[in-house]
């Protein structure tokens, strides 16, 4: 049995974390698997097959720590790159070692083996994590030296693979190849279907006149003349719209929040949630206060199990300023949901989904298009319910052949393989 080495900075609420512990438990079924963390502790830990084997640099859990701390423990990290391989996977004799995101971890499994085939994942539009000025161009130099140590490149999305050939084009690549996100479509359903918490359940439920009490309080214009009134108290909340994400700066809630508190000013009512946690989330929840819509926008924090309020929401959005191929996307498509994107590599993820997605333009202007679109069609939304089929099998099985080629770095080659 082939033994495989994952590698990832941590087991946290996250979509690369979530797809890495997907692909792991199918995965065990005929492979040794292991996977390596940086930070032990993840949430989604425990979601692992019994089988698959878990090893940790640290054990305490990203989040425990403070900022110094945060910024010292990279720099280290990178500095005893060579030690730390040696001991947590060149020792283990993995036949393929797996860096599953970008980063630290990527900088760990560059350490050369000749005895393995070398993977790393990319997820991410490589053009945005760098930046601009002249930090940036030298971040592209050093991960430049690192991409070419490893045998295959494997991009989430074909946007993604593009976008690191026009940074990289004179580069000696490797094996290159595009395989989509792997969902657990059968587990999302089930998950979908468990009860939510009374206080979420509250939060849906909650009385649908505060939003029309709080246009009133700003002297905000009704625009109900536009639309059907047959159900006035469902037309008077507007709809729900719901988007799941960590709260960074590539999703662009404060953008959301700006266009939201303006439409809301106007007489356009809708409520906006959103799922996660992350560094920015004083930073934003001020933005809500100053902008006086906390009854209408909320931070709901991180979700263990996210799908009942997915299920129930009217709308899912992922507004974001750059995405690499987004799974919350896709499980929004499993659970049937209408969703508005804006024009990122989100766009590859919703082709197959046209009829039932809404894109629009990276800017303000185009997430303001998007609410004014799910206000004035919430009704009809829900009308179209043909179930998504997502192709679990077949991601599966490019990840299984790509483990079984054992393909080596090639002379030179710009092809997808």
């Amino acid at each position: 049995m082939k033994k495989i080495i994952f590698g990832i900075t941590g087991l946290t609420l996250g979509g690369a974390e979530r797809v890495l512990v997907d692909i792991a438990n199918k995965l065990v079924l005929k492979y040794d698997v292991t996977i390596f963390t940086i930070y032990a502790g993840g949430e989604l830990e425990k979601e692992l097959d019994q089988r698959v084997h878990i090893i940790s640099l640290f054990d305490f859990k990203y989040n425990s720590m403070g900022k110094f701390k945060k910024r010292i423990i990279p720099i280290r990290v990178l500095l005893e790159k060579k030690k730390i391989f040696k001991k947590y996977v060149e020792n283990g004799g993995y036949s393929t070692q797996i860096a599953f995101l970008e980063g630290p971890i990527t900088r760990i499994f560059s350490v050369k083996d000749k005895k393995s085939t070398k993977i790393a994942w990319i997820h991410n539009d490589i053009s945005k994590v760098f930046g601009k000025g002249p930090k940036s161009r030298l971040k592209r130099l050093i991960d430049r030296n690192i991409y070419e140590k490893f045998d295959t490149l494997v991009f989430v999305s074909m946007d993604n693979l593009d976008k690191f050939n026009k940074i990289y084009d004179d580069m000696d690549l490797p094996h290159e190849k595009v395989i989509n996100n792997y969902i657990d479509s059968e587990r999302i359903l089930k998950l979908a279907e468990e009860e939510m918490s009374e206080e979420d359940e509250k939060l849906l439920k909650v009385d649908k006149v505060n939003n029309v009490n709080e246009a009133n309080k700003n002297n905000q214009v009704d625009r109900t003349s536009n639309f059907d009134k047959s159900d006035n108290a469902n037309f008077i909340a507007g709809p729900t719209i719901l988007q799941v994400s960590r709260l960074v700066s590539q999703k662009a809630i404060d953008r959301l929040i700006k266009v939201h508190s303006k439409l809301i000013k106007q007489g356009y009512n809708h409520r906006i949630f959103v799922v996660g946690d992350g560094p920015l989330k004083e930073k934003l929840e001020k933005q809500i206060q100053e902008e006086n819509v906390e009854s209408s926008f909320k931070l709901l924090g991180a979700r263990e199990n996210p799908y009942p309020l997915v299920k129930e929401a009217d709308f899912f959005c992922l507004l974001s300023n750059f995405e690499g191929y987004p799974m919350v996307v896709e499980e929004a498509k499993i659970l049937n949901k209408f969703i508005l994107a804006t024009n990122t590599a989100t766009r590859e993820a919703l082709i197959d989904y046209a009829s039932k997605s809404y894109i629009v333009s990276n800017n303000e202007e185009g997430v303001e298009e998007a609410l004014k679109f799910a206000i004035k069609n919430y009704r009809q939304k829900n009308k179209q319910n043909n179930q998504y089929a997502y192709e679990n099998n077949r991601i599966i099985d490019k990840i299984e052949n790509m483990i079984e080629e054992n393909k080596k770095h090639p002379d030179r080659t710009g092809k997808i393989i």
